[in-house]
């Protein structure tokens, strides 16, 4: 997409892993030209690779035991 200022802007249709977003992965990015944008993606996407499935079954394990301690 590009902005009405001329910005280039990507977002990613399926979310991240819960891991990769609290490790900082972001879905939407943006940058001045096509190479930046790539690089931005890139980034996201491999900040998000840094993160293991074990993490994500941690932090899935805390989130059902904390809905069944509000339950």
């Amino acid at each position: 997409m590009r902005s009405d200022e001329g910005r280039l802007w990507a977002s990613r249709e399926r979310p991240f892993p819960v891991a990769a977003e609290a490790a900082g992965a972001c879905r939407t990015v943006d940058a001045d030209d096509l190479r930046e944008l790539g690089l931005a993606i890139s980034a996201q996407e491999s900040l998000a690779e840094q993160t293991t499935p074990e993490q994500e079954n941690v932090t899935e394990q805390v989130s059902a035991a904390d809905s069944a301690a509000t339950a």
